[in-house]
């Protein structure tokens, strides 16, 4: 049957888009479905504050009446602007296994950009530094996370077909959570905590993570939180810094899934966050049986992830930059440890770090691990 391409414009196709990928790896064991409501929140340009700066454009690929492909493109100012790079962003893709395929949906990808002066296309990357970013070109037999992104085998063969090449590789670890916590670790972190005067913070509730300190002049824990995330990721490649409304939009979309005692906050005398690691039990499995669904039952699932399990996933982790290499880290790992111990944890996935992020890399040293996938970003400039 003849190929054809046809733009995202209602919302009955946004949801065919977004179910695509329950269709094409519907029998992969290793492939885990994004929740089926985030997805579809941050699609649309009504619900999702980064279209504040971004457009975006997405395509579906038909056979006939089936369909065998899907992209999305995001011009995207913020990162224009701060990298200084008129790169277009190309992400969520997944096509068959047919060159035919892919060459129309990155032709799609391409002629977009050009109208819109991009010199490059670059990507899998998202909005922003928290949507799944990088494709897949090693650990295709490992289990994947809630956040990232799962691909087949022949994605990266398309990709050097049509010219695309390595612009930046991210690397993902597997540990072994040991069964009593490690000794030099805690001795750091206990150090750590007297000289610089520093504690983890005891949080009760949800309630007050969430409510301002009006009496002590600052914001929320989690609006501190994302302050230090804005300025300790900067650097990162990609990166732009969360506005106000994506802030709250982030602090309203996970707060739910959010489990306090799998997130560790330092703070200082004056009560002021220094460092914080978010990490959570594995949905992964949950996912899987949920089909990305919470109804009718899907959210049945992933509660029972939420209270067992012996898999959990680090997502996020940021220490201020006057903190760094002061023992900051080991207060979290220590405590991330003994939590994982309670709650009968046995591994832990590290979720994608930059190659060349040997800072974060570093922090493994004193564990069993194993670096079992890596996830690039593809370039490809435009002539």
């Amino acid at each position: 049957m003849d190929l054809s391409i046809k733009e995202v414009t209602t919302l009955r196709e946004l949801r065919a888009f977004i179910r695509f990928p329950n269709k094409l790896y519907r029998y992969n064991p290793y492939w885990v479905p994004a929740l089926f409501m985030d997805e579809y929140q941050t699609f649309r340009r009504d619900k999702n504050p980064a279209f504040d700066y971004c457009e975006a454009r997405y395509w579906l690929a038909y056979r006939g009446r089936e369909i065998v492909g899907r992209i999305v493109a995001i011009h995207n100012r913020g990162a224009i602007e701060k990298w200084q790079q008129p790169y277009l962003r190309f992400g969520w893709v997944d096509f068959v296994d047919d060159p035919a395929v892919s060459a129309a949906l990155f032709a799609q990808v391409e002629s977009w950009a050009r109208e819109k002066g991009a010199i490059a296309v670059h990507g899998p990357l998202g909005f922003t530094d928290l949507d799944p970013e990088g494709m897949l070109v090693e650990g295709f037999e490992e289990l994947g996370t809630m956040g990232t992104l799962y691909n087949y085998p022949y994605y990266p063969v398309h990709m050097e077909r049509l010219g695309y090449v390595k612009d930046v590789d991210w690397v993902e670890y597997e540990l072994t959570v040991t069964p009593e916590p490690h000794a030099t670790i805690a001795r750091i972190a206990d150090l750590a905590k007297r000289r610089y005067n520093l504690r983890l913070l005891q949080v009760r509730n949800k309630k007050e993570l969430l409510r301002p300190r009006a009496e002590k002049g600052r914001p929320s824990y989690a609006r501190e939180l994302f302050e230090v995330l804005n300025d300790e990721y900067e650097h990162l490649y990609g990166v732009v810094p969360l506005t106000e409304r994506q802030i709250e939009y982030y602090i309203n979309l996970y707060s739910g899934l959010i489990s306090l005692e799998f997130v560790p906050l330092v703070v200082d005398e004056n009560d002021r966050l220094v460092a914080f690691g978010i990490t959570m039990p594995s949905l992964s499995r949950a996912l899987q049986k949920s089909d990305g669904r919470l109804f009718p039952f899907g959210f049945v699932h992933l509660l029972r992830a939420l209270r067992q399990g012996d898999r959990a996933d680090l997502c996020l982790v940021a220490v201020r930059a006057e903190y760094q290499g002061k023992g900051v880290n080991a207060i979290m790992m220590d405590a991330i440890h003994r939590i994982y111990l309670r709650r009968g944890i046995t591994k832990v996935e590290s979720n994608p770090e930059l190659e060349t992020n040997v800072d974060i890399q570093g922090q493994w040293k004193h564990y069993e691990t194993r670096q079992h996938k890596r996830r690039r970003c593809f370039v490809k400039l435009l002539a």
